[in-house]
């Protein structure tokens, strides 16, 4: 079993802000905690901010990556309740990008006890379409074709996706951050996370999500379309849809404003 401080630099979490309630911020894939730098200025004057990069991003320990955990999901959330209960976290409220939506269900749901509540920022609990019911976005052959990309060409693949995931009325310095922070990530690591990211389906899990939620929808997503943020809160018992006026799939990066606005006035409420 690793100590506290074996848990904490593997994760290489920092804590900035002394508010009273604690917010943790957690990357989606290809990315770091690098990527609130946007955000986390105008929460951590009001909250205390728990950052963090998942085991093989960022500046996390490489050494303690293993195909065989972070093959799941399941691999991810246990980094954010192993960091959770090494802080001695309680009553956090998590503050997901992406993927790590969904890791942070699978988290809440093994330790519900440490959670108030969640906010979804551009979730997808699955990227595949699943017809007649689901719009995931994304055909199987899509996915496998995106996959093939990065064996063949891993900076052709980061060039193709930052563009489309960022939206197609960012700047190119914001393009340009994601594509580097692709790039800078193991291409074995990479494949990895983004496997488990594409083709798995947690849309099973839903219904059993207790605590409040906030789903952040941005209303041009390639990667997550609005069907999708309808479906989820259209299955989970405690949460709320706001659907912003804004482009692409890493709002907290290209809408800071509108995204803090929407959880500051959500944690008023918790």
């Amino acid at each position: 079993m690793l100590t506290r401080e074996q848990i904490l630099t593997r994760n290489n979490v920092a804590i900035v802000g002394s508010g009273p309630k604690t917010l943790m911020l957690a990357h989606g894939f290809g990315c770091d905690q690098n990527m609130w730098q946007y955000l986390a200025p105008g929460l951590r004057e009001r909250y205390t901010l728990v950052l963090f990069d998942y085991v093989g991003s960022g500046k996390s320990q490489i050494s303690a990556f293993s195909e065989s955990r972070y093959a799941r999901l399941e691999g991810y959330a246990r980094d954010v309740y192993e960091i959770c209960r090494a802080l001695g976290l309680q009553q956090v409220h998590f503050i997901g990008h992406s993927v790590s939506c969904t890791i942070g269900m699978i988290a809440a749901l093994e330790d519900p006890g440490r959670f108030a509540s969640q906010v979804m920022i551009c979730p997808s609990p699955c990227f595949l379409n699943m017809p007649p019911d689901y719009n995931g976005g994304f055909e199987q052959s899509d996915l496998e074709e995106l996959i093939d990309l990065m064996d063949r060409n891993y900076m052709g693949w980061a060039s193709y996706l930052a563009p489309l995931a960022m939206g197609n009325q960012s700047s190119e310095m914001l393009i340009g951050e994601l594509s580097d922070s692709f790039c800078s990530t193991d291409p074995v690591v990479a494949k990895t996370f983004a496997r488990a990211t594409f083709f798995s389906d947690y849309r099973h899990l839903l219904p059993r999500i207790q605590h409040p939620t906030l789903i952040l929808q941005s209303q041009v997503d390639s990667l997550a379309n609005e069907d999708v943020g309808k479906y989820m809160h259209s299955h989970m018992p405690e949460s709320t849809l706001h659907v912003l006026p804004s482009e692409g799939h890493c709002i907290h990066m290209t809408h800071p404003d509108l995204v803090r606005d929407e959880i500051i006035r959500w944690l008023r409420e918790q």
